[in-house]
């Protein structure tokens, strides 16, 4: 999959642009694919800085709307993955974080290990 790493200059409108971030990042979520994860979620955010600079009467709602359905469905792959990432390294005796960040936004991950047996 080739993800662009910022906005494509050849989409003028910033809504287009967001659109086309979520679809690859759904594409990268289904494909295992992290680079072009990473890559899609710079040009996510990238759009919606575009977006926060604009007059809030230049963007349609109906197609905001819209795009939360995608970037909600997004997430609902994301959990799904990191839940698949968290059964296996239960299952493989890894340590794994109860929380990677507190509510200030600081790192507060409790470590928790897992003995497989005792020998």
């Amino acid at each position: 999959m080739n993800g662009a790493a910022v906005i494509d200059p050849a989409v003028a409108d910033p809504l287009d642009a967001l659109e086309h971030a979520l679809q690859c990042e759904r594409r990268a979520l289904i494909e295992h694919d992290v680079e072009a994860l990473l890559r899609s979620t710079e040009s996510k955010l990238a759009a919606v800085r575009q977006l926060q600079s604009l007059p809030p009467s230049a963007v349609a709602p109906a197609r905001v709307s819209e795009l939360n359905r995608l970037n909600q469905g997004n997430h609902a792959l994301l959990a799904r993955r990191r839940r698949e990432v968290a059964w296996t390294l239960r299952h493989l005796g890894r340590v794994e974080s109860a929380g990677v960040y507190d509510a200030s936004g600081q790192q507060g991950a409790r470590t928790q290990a897992r003995c497989l047996g005792v020998g």
